[in-house]
């Protein structure tokens, strides 16, 4: 059929009354809902830092490069799980006031490695096997929820958010004697926490972690066995009729 043709039928058809395109607007209804849950702090985590300071600035990140060597061999044969946070050599300068004049110490060479592992006895061997060693420095002691753990708690916590978003646009469109249809659009965000306390580390190394478990943060700021809290809000918009 020529476009001459069909242009003529739609004419026609426009004056008859036919009306190709009814742009329809849903009614809608925007709620928000929320979840709260907890989650096992299944991994307990330690840094391990190193730092060199020498006059030469090849010698000292060789001395910095080979004490993580020692780590890393140490480390090799443990159920643990590393990455470098840190890799830092710059040259370190001190104020003297007698002189008023900044004196050249040497350059200082910094690597820091996070360990981190789901069996607290590892990372109490660590602690005790590198805790007081010359140019090692162990720090930022924290207990966390894994993402392999998290991410399934989190989805389902979603789902429950959206549910309780649901029956809140439910509710509310029931004073209007509607009901709620499909959701158009959702927005949302998660939140959660970790423990991460300013610790005596070489006491904690030789404490029992039953007790130090059962103690919480206490004097010395062990670490606490607490859950993650997980806490999910979404903002959703429902089709109402």
């Amino acid at each position: 059929m020529k476009q001459s043709t069909l242009w003529i039928i739609g004419i026609i058809l426009a004056l008859l009354g036919y009306n190709f395109i009814t742009p329809v607007t849903p009614r809608t209804i925007t709620t928000t809902g929320e979840c709260l849950t907890t989650a096992p702090r299944d991994r307990t985590a330690i840094t391990l830092r190193v730092t060199t300071l020498d006059k030469n600035a090849l010698k000292s990140m060789r001395d910095a490069t080979a004490r993580v060597a020692e780590i890393n061999a140490y480390l090799e044969n443990l159920d643990v799980k590393t990455q470098t946070t840190e890799f830092n050599s710059y040259e370190k300068t001190e104020w003297n006031h007698a002189t008023q004049k900044s004196i050249n110490l040497g350059t200082e060479t910094t690597i820091a490695i996070e360990v981190s592992s789901d069996n607290m006895d590892i990372i109490e061997q660590i602690l005790n096997q590198f805790a007081g060693q010359e140019n090692i420095y162990v720090g930022n002691l924290q207990m966390f929820t894994s993402a392999e753990t998290l991410q399934p708690i989190v989805q389902d916590c979603m789902s429950a958010a959206v549910e309780n978003a649901r029956a809140r646009a439910t509710a509310l469109a029931a004073g209007d004697n509607s009901y709620v249809g499909k959701m158009l659009s959702v927005s949302y965000g998660a939140g959660g926490n970790v423990v991460a306390p300013t610790a005596n580390y070489r006491l904690m190394a030789s404490m029992a972690k039953a007790e130090t478990m059962d103690a919480g943060a206490g004097a010395f700021g062990t670490l606490s066995a607490r859950d993650t809290n997980v806490s999910v809000s979404v903002s959703a918009t429902f089709e109402i009729k």
